[in-house]
């Protein structure tokens, strides 16, 4: 392992195939793995994983997948595409979001970093062998998000060794990938409703970059806006206040943008959209992902913005967004995770009121 790997992380989305091929990938995989998103997009991921670990990977796709699981931690080895740097151990964070997988992978290096993002994970799961010391369990820790019911149709009979329910998953070792019922692929149908937004790191309005499907917010309206337009005014403040300590915990040791655990959070989701521009004063300098500051990286972002909102937030046009009961606004569970290309939030409607 080359000592100088960069400690970035990079946004990854693959689908559910069973060749896990990727749909979208950030910049910061050229930093992390050598390779440029173009080269991987509709390439299978399986290819990149460590030979010893394909068959132990590939069964945790699959059971991701049909348990709907969020937050998943895994270790393991992932080729550079230089091959005189070989295999890189990595952090792989999963979360399923209707009908692909988003998540990051990152470095994984020891240390209170490590630990801290092990500890705001749902599961963790240890591929790599040398990997057992990132494995850290909370007790007694109630589920922040509890999984989603499995559909009768993606059930079945777990062997002996996997007979602990999900609900107890961080109460007791993880099950290992040889436990599982082995992979069948046939066209795995979607999961519950989420959506996942990535957002702008680097604004003081983190506008939407990616919006993965329509199920909760249309992908037309949302994308290129404030995600603040989409909180509930009474929510704002708070919301504001998370989304500023995932940043906080999205800076690796040595001071760049990188991973940083997972947050979850409730609010109301403003499903119409509104301008949350009024009460934003002259946001100071960010940095950008290299860590120099930049007042502004998209001069034209800030009018595209104002623009768009203009479109959607005079009065005719709230009243006809409003107009059906899909865009009535709703409580949403969300998970925040930050990355050195950007913030993820998933969602998905909450149970509880």
């Amino acid at each position: 392992m080359d000592p100088n790997t960069p400690c970035v992380s990079f946004i990854g989305i693959v689908d559910f195939t069973e060749q896990a091929r990727w749909v979208y990938c950030s910049e910061s995989v050229n930093d992390l793995l050598g390779f440029e998103p173009s080269e991987l997009v509709g390439s299978p991921s399986l290819n990149l994983v460590h030979p010893d670990e394909f068959d132990q990977v590939k069964a945790m796709h699959y059971s991701t997948i049909t348990q709907d699981r969020a937050a998943v931690l895994a270790y393991l080895r992932m080729r550079h595409k230089d091959p005189y740097k070989g295999y890189i151990l990595c952090a792989i964070s999963r979360t399923v979001c209707q009908n692909v997988l988003v998540g990051s992978v990152s470095f994984a290096s020891p240390g209170p970093k490590a630990m801290h993002n092990a500890s705001t994970a749902q599961e963790v799961r240890i591929i790599t062998p040398s990997a057992k010391d990132f494995e850290l369990r909370r007790w007694n820790d109630p589920n922040p998000m509890p999984p989603c019911p499995i559909p009768d149709r993606l059930r079945s009979t777990p062997s002996p060794a996997f007979s602990s329910s999900t609900q107890s998953r961080h109460n007791s070792p993880s099950p290992s990938p040889e436990a599982e019922a082995p992979p069948h692929f046939d066209p795995l149908p979607e999961q519950s409703p989420r959506t996942a937004l990535i957002l702008n790191r680097f604004s003081v309005n983190c506008n939407v970059l990616y919006c993965s499907n329509d199920s909760l917010l249309s992908t037309t309206r949302v994308t290129g806006r404030s995600f603040y337009d989409f909180v509930a005014p009474k929510d704002e403040d708070t919301v504001r206040a998370w989304i500023d300590v995932i940043k906080g915990w999205g800076v690796n040791e040595r001071g760049q943008p990188s991973d940083g655990g997972f947050g979850f959070g409730k609010f109301t989701l403003c499903v119409a959209g509104r301008d949350s521009s009024v009460r934003q004063t002259e946001p100071a300098p960010a940095r950008n992902r290299n860590g120099s500051h930049n007042a502004n990286r998209d001069p034209g972002a800030r009018d595209h913005g104002r623009s768009q909102r203009s479109t959607h937030s005079t009065p005719h046009g709230r009243d006809r967004n409003r107009r059906g009961s899909g865009n009535r606004d709703f409580k949403v569970d969300a998970i925040f995770s930050a990355h050195s290309d950007g913030l993820m939030v998933i969602i998905r409607k909450s149970s509880s009121r």
